[in-house]
């Protein structure tokens, strides 16, 4: 590291992160002059943190931050020795591919799926959610391709739980801005909330898009991409579901190499 890395530790207790430890803490407090703040910029990016990536509970989160305390990494602590041998590492190597991750960007543990050619696959499970107005409520995921510097194809299968909302993906380039319930320029509001026809899918600029899975069902999106880059996988549920239902969803994600491709082509089906 350099001089601009500094390292501590907070506790969980502290920042109130289980309910049932909040009056003990502020009783042990009372005794104390100082206590912690948990308003502190420090403390609300590490409270963000517990939000991003991994749902699955863990006794210590490792989260790398910025100079400005922008979050750039996390590792929970139970996760390191699956994570590790997932990678063919031991455990104090991948801590070290963690570190050089986060410096480089690429924002590991953070909900970013970053695929290798030692590890060209993933799984995720997670839910989404019927919008209540349209263009709300996405579940995001980045997938980070860049190892794959000549390109290849991306191939995402999508299966939807059997809960009653129906799902819809898209996937974006990486530096995509979200669509939002605010109408882009050149497109008529009443046009992009219809979320249908040939005008709201220019405006929408999506890579590939599955429009409608029902529950139970799968459906799968292909993309050939010429290099390295990122991607956005927005899901969230279909406008033929009931505002505000929710429903889960497991993506397998998985690039298979060709080489050195000059064009990028898309389809979905």
């Amino acid at each position: 590291m350099n001089e601009n890395f500094i390292n501590t530790w907070v506790t969980t207790a502290a920042l109130g992160k289980k309910s049932s430890l909040q009056a003990s803490i502020a009783k042990r407090c009372e005794h104390k002059s100082k206590i912690f703040d948990t308003t502190h910029p420090l403390a609300e990016a590490i409270k963000k943190g517990w939000k991003t990536g991994s749902k699955k509970a863990s006794p210590g989160d490792c989260f790398v931050l910025s100079p400005t305390l922008e979050l750039m990494g996390r590792q929970p602590v139970n996760d390191l020795g699956v994570d590790s041998r997932r990678r063919g590492l031991r455990a104090y190597a991948y801590y070290f591919t963690f570190l050089k991750d986060s410096l480089a960007g690429k924002q590991p543990g953070l909900g970013n799926l970053i695929l290798r050619r030692e590890q060209p696959s993933l799984e995720i499970l997670n839910t989404f959610r019927t919008p209540m107005v349209a263009h709300q409520n996405y579940t995001v995921f980045v997938i980070d391709t860049t190892a794959f510097e000549d390109g290849g194809t991306l191939t995402i299968n999508i299966q939807v739980g059997g809960d009653d909302a129906k799902g819809k993906f898209h996937l974006f380039d990486g530096d995509r801005e979200l669509p939002t319930e605010k109408a882009p320029d050149g497109i008529d509001a009443e046009v992009w909330n219809s979320q249908q026809g040939a005008e709201y899918v220019k405006a929408l600029d999506a890579l590939a898009t599955v429009w409608y899975i029902d529950p139970g069902d799968t459906e799968q999106i292909t993309l050939r991409f010429a290099q390295g880059q990122r991607f956005k996988l927005c899901a969230t549920g279909s406008r033929w579901s009931e505002k505000g239902s929710i429903n889960a969803f497991i993506a397998k994600i998985s690039v298979e190499e060709h080489g050195n491709e000059n064009d990028q082509k898309q389809n979905h089906t």
